[in-house]
């Protein structure tokens, strides 16, 4: 009571306290940022019946046997082993129901010179054999391809070598080499393959690379390989050796042979083609709509990655055979009828293929953009053994510049997979451990989101195992794998087939979860401001506005988008009413932080204007999809380049995909500012304008 009466008036009259409680609620109770999802949850969007039909028939135990089937290809993006791994899914869908119309390849050159918007084509890639031996002070062998296909660095050449080992550390930096004369040796390090190529070999002359694993992960697993490649650019073709890969343990005993002052010589084959013009294959399934008009949904995944690599990503790639097959079956079976929309499954090399696919299909764009593509759900490490790996379902959200009601509905279709007992034969005890979280990057989603459709991520973090010899077969888990799939095509089935009363429901679905979304932003724009010294209390209540500002759109965006699946009268009223209840909600939010920006002593009745940058011109991209990695930074001169890696630079990975999602033709640099500092906290002016700066010089952008 008496904290009460020391308050301020303003802070304590009962016309405050009707715009303040609202805001109070969701102050205690608006959710973190990482959602765990729980049993006890809102009831089903999909019905109970077409929910026991999809546990019945797909299966994770014929998932996995997929998986461990597509394992067994060494099947690197561009190469001739991706391509049987792409023969082998198209052969087992056409012999499943579906035919040549429908289960097909499309095939997309890959030479290491070709580019796709900013991303280079890998290189195609064949080797028969390879060997590692030591000749001095014994004779031994160390690793042989194809026998442990990580063994040998991806990309590289035909040739030999023997030579003396020279330890350089990590081997990614100058000054790993100062002081060590490396020409026509070979050298050790711990260090990414290609980044170690790129010096040693390229630059100083060395004749190979061996690396191997050094990091906690290989404390604990000494046998572990990592998997690394050469990855050259366009420019290195011709120059490119070889290199291979070691287990800690193996790396560790070189290493130390090598400072005990012996002299160790290395001796490697490498026999094939090496690299080669090549082409980047596409398996593509269709499930046709009835109404080719009402647009389609598209699941993705990954196929490449080295032999093993079982659930990065064939378990993704295996739960999409399943899903596909069994759709097809109880359609053709009449257990299920014709979806209205068309479902289509890509089965991709990593980025590469996929954004060579969406650049040949200039049709596949969402609903901003004109087109009929309204969602994709990527499907990358699905299938990871919860008891073996230590790991959870991640269910990765949409980002601001794309809102989207499918984040609703797959978590809505999480938590009906938490409900359930999905048990097989074969498979774990694990219980359900889900989480929606935010927007991040890391697969094939990304590709989909700059073409303005919602792609979300279905996966597996963390992952011990990820990128290296462990990811095999046994970690992959029947239960797992079917949790996934019942989750990935109810989502899609559901909003495929959306009727009105769905929709309706559905719009009542996402007004709640927008509200919760925009409370939860000024709950987080509150911690900044209530934490501001008194001379920035202005600033703070400013970025404050602008959170709600932003959110209430990007919440707004996320209802209507409700109508790209149905769009009666009766929907649209649902749609209207939701609207303006965030409208309300939104005033009062604004109302609330004016109040308590009034009781930390500011007198304006609303917030100041944010400042505006000096420049007010508007940049235009000049390139489709999510920027290639290393741009703009790539393109600059080392001078301006040097900026990326100093303290100056205050934006990483999410950042900057926003910051040019944020750049539509419209924004100028204050307005992308304000949006990404909406989306993830402050961000500086200068910070922002700087990158955007880059890319025109960089050619990837232009002043409109």
């Amino acid at each position: 009571l008496a904290f009460w009466k020391s308050l301020p008036h303003c802070l304590t009259s009962h016309s405050f306290l009707t715009i303040l409680l609202p805001f109070a609620v969701i102050l205690s109770l608006s959710a973190i940022r990482i959602h765990p999802l729980t049993a006890q949850a809102t009831s089903n969007l999909l019905d109970n019946q077409t929910r026991d039909l999809l546990h019945e028939a797909l299966s994770g135990e014929t998932a996995k046997e997929y998986a461990i089937a597509i394992s067994r290809f060494h099947r690197i993006q561009g190469s001739r082993g991706y391509r049987e791994s792409g023969a082998y899914v198209i052969d087992v869908l056409r012999a499943n129901g579906f035919d040549e119309e429908t289960a097909f390849v499309e095939s997309f050159p890959s030479d290491g010179r070709i580019s796709y918007q900013t991303w280079q084509s890998p290189s195609g890639w064949d080797i028969d054999r390879a060997e590692l031996r030591m000749v001095a002070p014994f004779d031994e062998r160390i690793v042989g391809y194809p026998e442990i296909a990580m063994s040998l660095m991806t990309y590289s050449n035909p040739g030999e070598a023997e030579g003396e080992l020279v330890w350089v550390g990590a081997g990614t930096s100058p000054g790993d080499y100062e002081g060590k004369d490396v020409a026509g040796k070979i050298v050790l390090c711990t260090g990414y393959g290609g980044d170690v190529h790129r010096l040693a070999v390229l630059e100083y002359g060395a004749q190979a690379v061996v690396c191997y694993l050094d990091d906690d992960r290989a404390m604990e697993f000494p046998d572990m390989l990592a998997y690394t490649g050469i990855w050259p650019q366009s420019h290195e073709l011709d120059r490119i050796r070889f290199g291979f890969n070691l287990t800690r343990r193996q790396g560790e005993r070189l290493r130390a042979l090598v400072e005990s002052g012996e002299r160790v010589v290395l001796k490697a084959t490498v026999e094939g083609i090496g690299l080669e013009p090549y082409w980047m294959d596409v398996p593509v399934a269709v499930i046709p709509g009835s109404d080719p008009a009402a647009g389609e949904l598209v699941y993705s995944g990954h196929l490449d990655h080295p032999k093993e690599s079982a659930n990065d990503n064939g378990s993704g790639s295996a739960a999409m055979m399943d899903m596909a097959i069994t759709l097809r079956r109880l359609i053709d079976e009449g257990r299920l009828p014709q979806p209205k929309r068309t479902l289509r499954f890509l089965w991709v090399p990593e980025f590469f293929g996929m954004m060579a696919y969406l650049d040949a299909h200039p049709e596949l764009v969402g609903p901003a953009l004109g087109g009929h593509t309204l969602a994709n759900i990527n499907l990358d490490m699905v299938g990871e053994n919860l008891e073996m790996i230590h790991t959870r379902m991640i269910l990765t959200r949409t980002p601001a510049s794309i809102p989207s009601v499918v984040n609703d509905v797959v978590e809505n279709m999480a938590e009906m997979v938490t409900r359930m007992n999905i048990r097989t034969p074969r498979g774990s005890l694990s219980f359900p451990n889900i989480a929606l979280t935010p927007y991040s990057g890391g697969s094939d989603h990304n590709i989909f989101i700059d073409r303005k459709i919602p792609g979300m991520m279905l996966g597996h973090s963390p992952d011990y195992t990820h990128h290296t010899s462990e990811d095999t077969p046994d970690k992959v888990d029947p239960v797992e794998l079917e949790r996934s799939e019942i989750l990935a095509t109810s989502a899609f089935w559901y909003l495929a087939n959306l009727d009105e009363r769905q929709g309706v429901e559905l719009a009542y679905l996402a007004g709640a979860k927008a509200t919760a979304r925009l409370g939860e932003a000024a709950r987080e724009g509150m911690r900044h401001l209530l934490a501001a010294p008194p001379e920035a209390v202005d600033h703070a209540w400013a970025e404050v506005e602008n959170r709600i500002h932003h959110h209430r759109a990007w919440a707004e965006a996320a209802v209507r988008d409700v109508l790209n699946f149905n769009d009666s009268p009766v929907v649209e009223g649902a749609v209207r009413i939701q609207l303006q209840a965030l409208e309300r909600y939104a005033e009062y939010l604004s109302g609330s932080v004016a109040g308590w920006a009034a009781g930390m002593g500011m007198r304006a009745r609303q917030a100041p204007p944010l400042p505006r940058a000096e420049d007010e011109r508007v940049p235009a991209r000049l390139t489709r999809g999510p920027l290639a990695g290393g741009l703009p930074a790539s393109r600059l001169s080392p001078d301006r380049a040097a900026w990326y890696a100093s303290p100056q630079n205050l934006l990483g990975g999410s950042y900057t995909f926003e910051l040019v999602n944020f750049i539509d033709g419209e924004r100028d640099i204050t307005g992308i500012r304000d949006a990404l500092s909406a989306e993830f906290g402050p961000v500086p002016t200068q910070v922002v304008s700087r990158f955007v700066e880059d890319l025109v010089e960089a050619g990837l952008a232009e002043w409109r």
